[in-house]
């Protein structure tokens, strides 16, 4: 392997919020965020840029552009002109610009979102003045899919927008073509905004799945598509913020550039560099990556059973805890040396999410901790 998964680092002195969180006894397992080291031609990138002593303003390099362009390209055969893109400094300020841009025009004041979902699409309405409406997703043999016949039920004529995570955060699921041709088919037959956040679509566990960018499927549903990309997922530098806007329909693109003008800030010059080089990447990384990953997830399958949900892709795990006698499940397994994420953050309780991007001996001892949690919760 060109990449050692394997290594241990010490997170304790680098104000990291993923090990802040709790005291020094607990083990963090919970925000998205691996216990990797960043690959090392996009901290070679980064130093090369601090080789000009100036982090001055910094407007967008074509170059950055291209190297995504050129990745679409490689990874889903999907053209992308580069006046469709806007580049942002994260997925999250995107999820609102979308919403706002949308809804300024004072027209259909609902947004649908699918639950449970990643927790900012929960703050999306409060934040654009919009009313949501959330829309429970269906389990299928431990798998979680889209359930259109409710989706068709709750929509109304004030219905606007659709958002989704694509793959799917916190269950896990990677859609089939045929799901997100139905997908397709729903938003445009009502006349939605789909805004679909991309952010994990190279973490793909399960050998069948291949993840499909939604706005890929045709033209008419890209037409109607917000698609955020970023590199941080994947390369694992959430803390060095750049993400992109890919946004086929004019109008629907310039009413987004016009929310961001004046709320957005620019992205660093460390940003643009670090993602340029991760856009570039056309080695090993994803793979082992994801090799190293599916390990964990045998690892984490072979440990918790039926409780944990079916994973097509990401490095979170979704667990079921519903039988436990747990009120607050983060204080509880908080109080048996382990950090997660508890269910009901992403409207999903009964569930806790724990992130499993991280050395094997630390799963481990994750686990250890989980399963300590747990039998403590039946005694």
């Amino acid at each position: 392997m060109t990449f050692d998964f394997d290594v241990g680092l010490n997170r304790r002195a680098s104000s990291s919020t993923k090990w802040e969180k709790f005291s020094s006894d607990v083990l963090p397992m919970w925000v998205a965020d691996m216990d990797f080291a960043a690959p090392d031609f996009v901290i070679a990138a980064i130093r090369q840029r601090l080789d000009h002593p100036i982090l001055g303003y910094t407007d967008q390099p074509e170059s950055l552009n291209v190297a995504f362009q050129n990745w679409l390209q490689r990874h889903y055969g999907w053209k992308v002109e580069a006046d469709w893109l806007v580049w942002l400094p994260g997925v999250v300020p995107g999820l609102n610009l979308a919403c706002r841009a949308h809804f300024g025009r004072g027209q259909r004041l609902k947004v649908m979102i699918p639950t449970p979902v990643y927790h900012p699409f929960l703050d999306v309405a409060q934040n654009s003045g919009m009313v949501e409406q959330r829309v429970p997703m269906a389990v299928s043999n431990g798998r979680w899919e889209m359930d259109f016949d409710r989706m068709q039920a709750v929509l109304d004529d004030q219905t606007g927008a659709l958002l989704i995570c694509n793959p799917q955060n916190p269950t896990g699921r990677c859609y089939s073509t045929g799901e997100l041709q139905k997908l397709a088919d729903f938003v445009v037959r009502n006349d939605l905004l789909l805004v679909s956040d991309e952010i994990h679509c190279n973490i793909i566990l399960e050998p069948g799945c291949r993840h499909q960018p939604v706005a890929q499927i045709d033209p008419e549903i890209a037409r109607h598509t917000i698609s955020l990309f970023a590199a941080t997922k994947i390369y694992n530098i959430p803390g060095v913020s750049c993400a992109v806007a890919v946004i086929p329909d004019p109008n629907l693109r310039e009413q987004f550039k016009e929310a961001r003008a004046g709320l957005v800030s620019g992205i660093g010059p460390l940003g643009f560099v670090a993602s340029e080089a991760a856009f570039n990447d056309t080695g090993q990384w994803i793979p082992e990556l994801v090799a190293y990953l599916r390990g964990n997830y045998t690892v984490l399958r072979e440990s918790l059973g039926e409780r944990l949900a079916k994973l097509d892709a990401t490095y979170l795990a979704w667990i079921d805890v519903s039988d436990l006698r747990i009120v607050d499940s983060e204080a509880h397994f908080a109080a048996h040396g382990l950090g997660i994420s508890p269910g009901a953050q992403f409207d999903g309780p009964g569930y806790v999410r724990l992130n499993f991007g991280c050395p094997r001996s630390m799963l481990k001892e994750g686990i250890a901790r989980l399963e300590r949690g747990i039998a403590a919760s039946r005694v």
